[in-house]
């Protein structure tokens, strides 16, 4: 059977799909001893042999996913250029897993590891929409007129928001607690969106994405997604 060069290394834990077509474009990847350096080639994986950064590359046999209640401090990328610890020091497995999207380095909360390559692209896809909820605390207490601005869609540098579903939870003193849902997913997106309107976030968390609920895993600690959860989100 013939499958995507890309999607066969993302089925086999080596990075997201998105990320396999970057490092074939890169120069890292071999088949038979070639490098391949352009996207479209299809290979039998019961036949060809694949090579990323010179290791053969052989399917996952075991899919595993995992949601993580991300601390502050931590990247969600393997390796980093300034030596800041990865969220995959606190996973304890043999399989090769990779975030489902990211988390900035200040924010915390629910992230999805896995080794689905194809649940990764679809889950990452603009075209899904998948809804994300946040919890932020803003500096200053919002006026209804600002949060109509998020709601409505809010122009950014390079782009203008999607319409975000927003609303004030609670108080603090002169700060607000905002919950923010949103489907989109740009750098640092909700930070920005806050001060646009002219509110800092002092501190951000993910609390949901679509119906896999963050609850009552503390920070630093993981789980198993439940067979219904892994359901739902093939379904999305």
């Amino acid at each position: 059977m013939l499958i995507r060069l890309q999607k066969f290394l993302a089925d086999s834990g080596i990075a997201s799909r998105r990320k396999a077509e970057e490092l074939i474009k890169e120069g890292k990847v071999k088949v038979n001893g070639a490098t391949v350096t352009e996207l479209g080639l299809k290979i039998d994986e019961s036949k060809d042999v694949v090579l990323f950064n010179n290791k053969e590359v052989k399917k996952s046999e075991e899919l595993e996913y995992l949601l993580l209640h991300k601390p502050k401090g931590y990247i969600t990328t393997v390796k980093d250029q300034f030596g800041r610890k990865s969220i995959l020091e606190l996973i304890d497995t043999e399989n090769r897993l990779f975030p489902v999207g990211r988390l900035d380095y200040d924010t915390s909360g629910l992230l999805i590891i896995t080794n689905d390559g194809e649940l990764t692209y679809k889950l990452t896809h603009p075209k899904h929409n998948v809804e994300k909820t946040y919890v932020a605390l803003v500096r200053g207490i919002p006026s209804n007129d600002k949060l109509d601005k998020l709601k409505k869609g809010i122009k950014l540098e390079e782009f203008t928001t999607a319409p975000a579903k927003v609303k004030i939870i609670e108080t603090k003193g002169p700060n607000a607690v905002l919950e923010i849902k949103i489907r989109e997913g740009k750098n640092r997106q909700v930070r920005r969106m806050c001060e646009a309107i002219g509110h800092f976030v002092i501190e951000l968390k993910r609390t949901a994405i679509g119906e896999i609920v963050l609850s009552n895993i503390k920070e630093g600690e993981y789980r198993s997604l439940s067979q219904k959860e892994i359901g739902y989100l093939k379904r999305i």
